[in-house]
């Protein structure tokens, strides 16, 4: 009797499979594509199970599914399916080959469980494949490949952001399925963005300035904005002071009077979590020695604060604007 374990793609031994490898229909469940677009690969370029039981059954084995598993990544990242599966079937052979090379457009197919993408950008779609698929290597080297190639900024208002959203709107919308898709995305996200900031918080830290003092209101538990500003402000040199989410009142107060900042952000993402009285309480505390005292300018950040600030207070439209706004202030006050 055979010693071989049956393929394993979800971390527990699943019911569809057996010695002879998994089905096409919990193929695609585990790799987020249709059993359609399995079939149509197999037909039309060949990917398909090396053997099939009696004859007629498709079962995948474990080499088969890592087939596959290239051929998503492959596909993506915007590579056309053709040559997607030239290097999926080189890959499986013991064959190597150049990268195939990406393409602008996307004409992949959508699957049921694909995320609803109101972007265009291939990034966005390639990242939202990787997240359903719960593919958590590709993931990571997207996230990191689009940050490269585009910094942090545009990398996170032009592909973190809107995948994200697409990925909550998806969970809202199908009675609470794939949240761990969101989970997955968020974790890498916040993995990227804090390796942004270490990696540009490494040099000695400047002298001469006050920190930016980032937190989120009480009660409010997404920190990936202010993660996302704390990074890249690290980038732009200005120093800062992350407290993460849901910061309670005293706590806040306090560090600001501990602290002075050159300016407090503070994010809410809902109207439910915004706190108008402490955001005008910290603009109007003054800190520092008697006889020059100080206040620090305050950020509104985030959907929830509405769209018209109130007077002296600042609201930035988003990530850029914040960082544009952070880092003139931090210019200002250098001696």
């Amino acid at each position: 009797m055979s010693e071989e374990r049956p393929v394993d793609l979800t971390g527990r031994e699943p019911a569809e499979a057996t010695d002879l490898g998994v089905t096409t229909g919990f193929l695609a469940r585990s790799l987020g594509v249709s059993p359609t677009t399995l079939r149509s690969w197999d037909r039309r370029y060949g990917l398909g199970p090396a053997v099939r039981a009696d004859g007629r059954q498709r079962r995948w084995s474990p080499q088969d599914v890592a087939m596959v598993r290239d051929m998503c990544r492959l596909t993506a990242t915007g590579v056309p399916p053709a040559e997607a599966a030239r290097a999926a079937l080189d890959r499986a052979r013991g064959r190597t080959a150049d990268a195939p090379a990406v393409r602008s457009g996307d004409g992949a197919s959508r699957s049921p469980s694909a995320l609803p993408m109101d972007v265009a950008r291939q990034e966005c779609r390639g990242l939202a494949r990787a997240a359903v698929r719960l593919d958590a290597a590709a993931v990571q080297e997207q996230l990191t490949a689009v940050v490269r190639a585009h910094g942090l900024v545009a990398a996170w208002e032009e592909v973190m952001a809107p995948t994200l959203r697409a990925a909550g709107r998806k969970w809202e919308s199908s009675g609470d399925r794939y949240v761990e898709v969101e989970h997955l995305l968020s974790w890498h996200m916040s993995t990227v963005l804090r390796h942004v900031y270490v990696a540009s918080a490494a040099s000695p830290p400047r002298q001469d300035a006050s920190p930016v003092l980032l937190a989120c209101l009480p009660d409010e538990q997404h920190t990936l904005p202010m993660e996302a500003l704390n990074a890249a402000l690290a980038e732009a040199g200005v120093p800062t002071l992350m407290l993460g989410g849901a910061v309670p009142v005293e706590a806040v107060d306090g560090a600001v009077r501990r602290v002075g900042p050159a300016a407090v952000a503070l994010w809410t993402q809902s109207r439910s979590t915004a706190n108008l009285p402490l955001a005008r309480h910290l603009a109007a505390t003054r800190w520092g020695i008697r006889g020059a005292r100080r206040q620090s300018p305050v950020l509104l950040c985030g959907p929830g604060w509405g769209r018209t600030p109130p007077e002296g207070l600042l609201r930035p439209s988003g990530l850029r604007d914040a960082v544009r706004m952070l880092v003139s202030l931090d210019a200002s006050i250098r001696p």
